[in-house]
């Protein structure tokens, strides 16, 4: 294996690009990958995220399209991805690493206008970066021909297979010429995409540069004990992001897209610097918020998994897992956001006792157990959503006559009182499961109500205190002290 990008075989031009960037010596897929594709071989590379895929086919592609010129409508090579995300992301590859080159680049995706697309494609493109659904509407409207493809690479198979995206894959494959070169990547291989790959590819090389449904090692994984009351589950979120030591940036997922917008509007009424990432955003609205994430505008990025699956965000410091996925590959996905190119990674999953049997299957994936930790402070601190700060309410408020929302220290039973029950979100949270076994260690704190609280009337709607919103700076947090200041907005948003 060669210790730097000259020993791979790639042309000069892209060897400089290379060197131009930053990058001095090849990751382990991209040192196996890159000889067998400029030697015209079909691939398939199981490799997890941040192990430099993309340039593993990006590279060489470059190297094989300097000869030869495009035709209008005829693609030389295509590339498909499961989002518009990691379409994008792969264009600005072929940004980075072609700029020595002159090859015409085109994205078909979703968001983008049919006639800005098909300018380009008529035009002759060398490299078409598309996603499935929006590449057999062009087909259909007479836009694409697809018989001069000499490359197929198939990004994310996985991420395809759980978006329903195979039979596309399949339609799509049946149009291209049977004597193309095709590189298929995927970061588990279920049966599915076994069969796909012994159908679509020649006498394949396969290359694994990690165990598969393994984790990277630089990731400090942990778990956090949380009740199925919303409200508290997203105080005890903030109250995490507030005494996590070391942290610069996060991505927080959850599990439903309608979820991800509630969250962002929380944190931003608290005063974090914080935005949503779901797939029913515009287009110009998720480039916008994902460049803010990139350039440090924005802190705190809320995702849903088809959003944030593939981003190439380097240095996240920490992924919050606000919902335990219900598909436990879909862990290794999410917190292998953070602990990237050999930089260390934290990850927090917060697990309800809804989530028992989804944790059961995420430790039996990953072979081992996530370590269970308290919140800090030790116990969970209640604030109102939309209120007044704690503090302010601590002050105008008796210790037993304090209103609904108010800062209440959840810890040990008092008085023998009844804990309030659990409450579910409406039917959309999974059937109660046996939760799983605390770790080693681990103290199981029961998340309980005072004895004053509990006893005290709940008022009726129209006496919810009145929404207000947070200024810059403004501290939402009571006794336990000021917003870091990089957590902040750095602009005013609506309170929506």
């Amino acid at each position: 294996m060669t210790d730097d990008f000259s020993g791979l075989g790639l042309s000069a031009k892209v060897t400089a690009a290379v060197a131009d960037a930053g990058y001095t010596k090849p990751t382990d897929i991209q040192a196996q990958a890159i000889p067998h594709v400029l030697e015209k071989k079909d691939i398939i590379g199981i490799a997890q995220t941040g192990t430099g895929k993309t340039a593993s086919f990006v590279l060489p592609m470059l190297t094989l399209l300097e000869n030869g010129r495009a035709r209008a409508r005829m693609p030389r090579t295509l590339i498909l991805e499961p989002t518009r995300e990691l379409a994008a992301q792969v264009h600005e590859n072929f940004e980075k690493y072609g700029k020595n080159h002159k090859l015409s680049v085109a994205l078909i995706i979703g968001g983008v206008s049919f006639d800005d697309q098909n300018k380009k494609l008529d035009r002759g493109v060398d490299v078409l970066i598309a996603t499935p659904g929006r590449l057999l509407d062009q087909f259909e409207r007479g836009r694409i021909l697809m018989s001069g493809v000499e490359i197929l690479v198939i990004d994310e198979a996985d991420r395809m297979l759980d978006m329903g995206f195979i039979p596309e894959i399949e339609k799509i494959c049946a149009k291209l010429p049977p004597n193309r070169q095709t590189l298929f990547f995927s970061a588990t291989m279920a049966p599915e995409i076994q069969r796909l790959t012994s159908r679509f590819l020649r006498d394949p090389i396969k290359i694994e540069v990690a165990r598969q449904n393994s984790v990277v090692e630089t990731i400090d994984q942990k778990l956090v004990r949380v009740s199925n009351n919303p409200e508290e589950k997203r105080a005890a979120l903030r109250q995490l992001l507030r005494g996590e030591t070391g942290l610069t940036n996060a991505i927080i997922f959850c599990n439903r897209k309608r979820d991800v917008a509630t969250l962002a509007r929380s944190l931003q009424r608290h005063g974090f610097s914080a935005g949503g990432l779901h797939g029913d955003m515009d287009q110009k609205s998720r480039m916008e918020t994902l460049d803010a994430f990139k350039t440090n505008k924005l802190t705190l990025l809320i995702a849903s998994d088809v959003a944030a699956r593939g981003l190439d965000i380097p240095a996240v410091s920490h992924v919050f897992n606000f919902d335990v996925p219900t598909h436990a590959e879909d862990y290794i996905h999410r917190i292998g956001r953070t602990g990237r190119a050999g930089r260390a990674g934290t990850s927090i999953t917060l697990a309800t006792p809804s989530d028992g049997k989804y944790l059961d299957a995420i430790v039996r994936l990953i072979q081992h157990d996530i370590p269970v930790m308290p919140l800090p402070g030790g116990g969970l601190e209640i604030e109102a959503e939309d209120g007044p700060s704690a503090h302010s309410r601590s002050h105008s408020h008796g210790e037993h006559g304090r209103s609904r929302g108010g800062p209440v220290r959840r810890g040990s039973r008092r008085g023998g009182s009844e804990p309030r029950p659990p409450q579910q979100h409406g039917g959309d949270t999974p059937a109660p499961a046996t939760s799983a076994p605390a770790q080693p260690g681990a103290t199981h704190r029961p998340v309980e109500r005072a004895a004053a609280a509990e006893q005290a009337p709940e008022p009726k709607p129209q006496q919810r205190p009145a929404r207000r919103k947070l200024a810059n700076g403004e501290s939402a947090f009571g006794t336990e002290g000021p917003v870091p200041a990089f957590l902040l907005r750095s602009t005013p948003q609506r309170d929506e």
